[in-house]
Parts: C-alpha cells; structure tokens; sequence
C-alpha cells in the first residue's frame, strides 16, 4: 500500500479532506490537542465552517465540547460522547502497567515513599472530585491548592517550577481523568460528567479508523499506554483486521475500511492547521515528513510550527505571532504556494485569535 493513499485516507478520517463536519462534536471526533495556544481551537475550525472564538468558547462552557485531560494525561478537546472513552476507560488497571503511564516521577515517589500508584491515583482523585463538588470552579494553582489540603504528603513532592509543593504532574493530571473534570473556556476545572467507560477496545478501532494501517506500538504510542496494556486492547480486536504492507513494514487496519483505503475521496483547498493537530500527531509523520531533518523541525516538542496543506498534500510550515493588534503568520513553502492561496486562511487565523487583520510573510 502506497503512502500517498493512507495518508489521503488519514486526511479524509480526520476531517480535513473539506471542511464539512456539522458540529463541534464531529470536528473533534479525533481528539484534539490543546497543548499550544489555542491549538484545539484551530483544530476544530480548520474542520468545521464559520467557526468564531464566541462560538467555540459556549460550546466548552456548556459540553458540547469537551476539553479535558485525557489521551496521555494531556488536555484535548472532544466529542463529549467520548470523554469517557479517551479517558477513564484508557488508565491502567495493573499497578506496573499504571506506573509506566504515570511516568518516571510518580515511580520514583512510590519507591522512595512506599505506596502503590493505583492507590496514590485513587486518594488524589478522590480529592479531586470533592474539591470540585457542589458546582466549583477552579485555576490549576486553585486546584493544586485545594489539593495540598486534602492528599498526604508522600505525593507532594517539591516543584522548583512553581517554587511550591504539588501533586507530581502526571498523577495529578491522571487524577482529573478519573475524577471525569474537564475545563471550562476560561481553563478553570469543572466536574464533568464522562458517564460510564467503555470497553477500552473501542478506543483502539476508533484509533485505526482514524490513522489507518498501524500497529500495537503505534497505538500505545498514541494512547500513552505500557506496551502490554496496549497489546492486550489490541488483541480484543485482532479479528476484525486484515494486514497489509506499507513499503517494508508489516501493519494492520480494519476490514471494513480496507475499501476506502482503496480509494479514499480527493482533499481540496488550503488549511492551516496547527502543531498538535490530530493529522499531526506522531503515526503520520514518518509518511508525511520522509526527510529526517524537515521532521525534525516540523514536530519540535517545544514551540514547533504548524502545517499548510494544499488539496491534501504538505505545501509549508507557518508560525503566527501577535504583531500590535494584528496577526503576522509567517509561512515558509515547501511547494508551489503563492500568498493568495493562504489569504482566506490567514484571516480565518486572525479572527479566531482576536486579532483585527492578519499580515502574511511568505519566504
């Protein structure tokens, strides 16, 4: 199977073959990070029509978005449909396996104190549900407050960061997972209501529908699990794949999508789409950067830039930054991209920003 079709068909399953979905819940089928400024925003608006910040900000505030902490622990906007899907159903049920996904802090903490990280997940969340009982809203400080009050000690290691003890970042972020809170459009955490987790094999067809032709070390990747918790969910739905080749690697997608990889519908017209967007994310980059060293600077782990893509196909790299009251979006081409192709995008940009225009620099 050739690159160009799976990545054809990531771009059509992600949403970005034309910017059609009907509501915010479908633009965020596939999770959106949030990780840089407004990137979730972006996201869900390089997907979904007429999109205003206004718009956005009411559908967080009222659930019909979710932004939550979820997939790896990180803050994503979804389909609130899914909130218990991506988070409470992926944490870990084995203490080992739970301790890899809460990462090297939290399994140093529990050797040097002595507690068991399931248990030190239950007792923060615990926490974390009553701070936020009864229609509360809380800041991070706010919240990391309120929980130095009610957690024992052991699992308030010092942060020089914020030159305070808290709760070790990843457990405290896996504890609002559990605890189902999510964000509101202000960043303050609200209880949510994720309701009843599913099965966790779910997550690995929606995963598959999503990327296409991947294995269980993608997934897990994707998903921030232990490599066997991620082969375990993976097996729950082995018999409904087929594999294929992609150049000399061995991978697997769902039977029923087999024909649509095939031939997946053509994309058109030009989107700019943020760093951390789902088409972003790490089992496409290999296909979609084959240069090391354009991979490299596309997806930096710190302040990377975002991605143009023209009928389908990457055409350039673009950073925006405030520039008095408008919006400089500066874009480098790797193909044929001429300003007028970026100026309906660019405003679309500014707007959703609160800037009053936008200023392109191409080159």
């Amino acid at each position: 199977m050739r690159a160009e079709q799976i990545l054809a068909f990531r771009l059509w399953r992600s949403g970005l073959a034309a910017r059609d979905a009907e509501d915010l819940a479908e633009a965020a089928a596939c999770p959106a990070s949030d990780f840089s400024r407004d990137a979730a925003l972006l996201a869900v608006a390089a997907r979904l029509e007429d999109l205003t910040r206004e718009r956005y900000d009411d559908g967080v505030d009222s659930g019909e978005l979710v932004v939550a902490h979820v997939i790896r622990g990180a803050i994503h906007a979804l389909a609130p449909d899914d909130h218990a899907l991506y988070g409470r159903a992926l944490i870990a049920r084995d203490d080992d396996e739970l301790t890899q996904q809460l990462g090297e802090q939290v399994r140093g903490l529990a050797a040097e104190h002595g507690f068991v990280p399931g248990e030190a997940l239950e007792e923060v969340a615990a926490a974390t549900k009553d701070v936020l009982e009864g229609g509360a809203s809380l800041s991070k400080i706010e919240l990391h407050e309120a929980l130095r009050e009610s957690v024992g000690d052991d699992l308030l290691p010092w942060c020089e960061g914020c030159g305070s003890h808290h709760v070790a970042p990843m457990l405290w972020r896996y504890a609002t997972v559990k605890a189902g809170a999510r964000l509101d459009s202000q960043r303050r955490y609200v209880q949510g209501n994720p309701g009843r987790a599913p099965k966790a094999g779910e997550a690995v067809r929606r995963f598959l529908r999503f990327y296409g032709p991947s294995t269980s070390t993608d997934f897990g990747q994707w998903a921030g699990l232990a490599r066997a918790h991620a082969a375990r969910l993976w097996a729950d739905v082995e018999d409904e794949l087929e594999e294929v080749c992609v150049g000399d690697h061995h991978a697997w997608a769902l039977r029923d999508d087999m024909q649509a990889l095939a031939s997946p519908p053509p994309a058109t017209g030009v989107r700019l789409i943020p760093p951390g967007d789902p088409y972003l994310q790490k089992p496409n980059r290999s296909l979609l950067t084959p240069e090391p060293e354009l991979r490299k600077r596309l997806f930096r782990p710190v302040a990377g830039p975002g991605a143009v893509l023209k009928n389908g196909a990457l055409a350039g790299i673009w950073r925006v930054k405030a520039k008095g009251r408008k919006a400089e979006i500066t874009v480098e081409p790797l193909g044929r991209l001429a300003r007028k192709d970026l100026e309906q995008e660019a405003q679309r940009i500014a707007a959703l920003r609160g800037a009053a225009d936008a200023i392109i620099v191409v080159g």
